[in-house]
């Protein structure tokens, strides 16, 4: 058997181990990925998005992930998510995941500016492992495999103009994927802490810290740290620090109102930095102001 897909096949399970859930730099545009009690707040205001990650690039088989995203509010205090994710390890020896699900959270008014919102996430997660190519699809070590598991999630978002602070599990049922009784895949139930606050440093500068705090069983503690600096409400700079893993960079613009457009590249600090040329993640954001209300909102939500 051909020694390189070997040691790819060894990268793809190591890789599926240790991230499990996809590393997302530009999550305080997504939050509902993490945490299905997020809530975008503004009535009549549907929010559409993208996202898509290439990590590592330089090693053959490293992960992709793409996402595509809507909030929808049904009324002032109910709005509704829908997230698809796929996510891909490998090459010829390949373990993909599709993700589909639906959240729905209410919102509860604590006083005039802050809110407590509860969500709930539930959809699919269907998991396959492929073998292609002579050499490997005929060996019987590497026999295709595929699982639907159900997918269950709760959250808690308690929010305000300037704030935010988010607690959650968005996978409540382990998962696994198994190839001839070996374990390639094992999805373990995660819990986010996430929080943010926006700082008026003038009328032209906001500033803008944030953090996530992952915690799995049987992996090490990792969080993300980040602070982007917005001009003129318009134009975003940033960096973030990732536990152990990497530094990154962060550019995001205002293109019209309604469309936001950013891009982060993140730099290894870990071994890895020796075999890979960087990650690279972008953004696209829009908001279609359904009933025409948007003017009612004097004072805009800067996360």
């Amino acid at each position: 058997m051909n020694i390189k897909l070997v040691l790819l096949f060894i990268i793809c399970s190591l890789s599926a181990f240790s991230q499990q859930e996809p590393h997302y730099t530009q999550y305080m545009y997504n939050m509902s990925m993490v945490n299905p009690g997020y809530m975008i707040n503004e009535p009549s205001i549907i929010q559409v998005g993208s996202l898509y990650r290439t990590q590592w690039v330089g090693i053959e088989g490293a992960p992709k992930t793409a996402n595509v995203f809507a909030h929808i509010p049904l009324n002032d205090r109910i709005e509704l998510s829908v997230n698809y994710l796929n996510d891909n390890i490998g090459g010829k020896i390949n373990i993909s995941e599709n993700v589909f699900n639906v959240d729905a959270a209410y919102k509860l008014t604590l006083s005039n500016d802050l809110n407590l919102s509860f969500g709930v996430k539930m959809g699919v997660d269907h998991l396959n492992f492929s073998a292609l190519g002579s050499n490997v699809s005929t060996d019987p070590l590497f026999q295709n495999a595929k699982k639907t598991v159900l997918n269950i999630g709760v959250g808690i978002f308690l929010f305000k103009h300037h704030y935010y602070v988010g607690l959650s599990s968005p996978n409540l049922v382990p998962s696994d994927l198994n190839v001839n009784n070996d374990v390639v895949y094992n999805n373990n139930p995660h819990a986010f802490l996430i929080g943010g606050y926006v700082f008026d440093l003038n009328d032209d500068f906001k500033l803008k810290p944030s953090t996530v705090v992952k915690y799995v069983g049987g992996a090490p503690l990792s969080f993300d740290v980040s602070a982007n600096a917005l001009y003129l409400d318009r134009f975003e700079l940033g960096v973030s620090y990732r536990y152990e893993d990497a530094i990154s960079g962060l550019v995001g613009v205002n293109v019209t109102p309604n469309l936001k457009l950013g891009y982060a590249y993140d730099f290894n600090t870990s071994q890895l930095n020796n075999y890979n040329s960087g990650s690279h993640e972008f953004v696209l954001l829009y908001k279609f102001d359904v009933l025409g209300l948007s003017k009612k909102y004097a004072s805009p939500r800067f996360y």
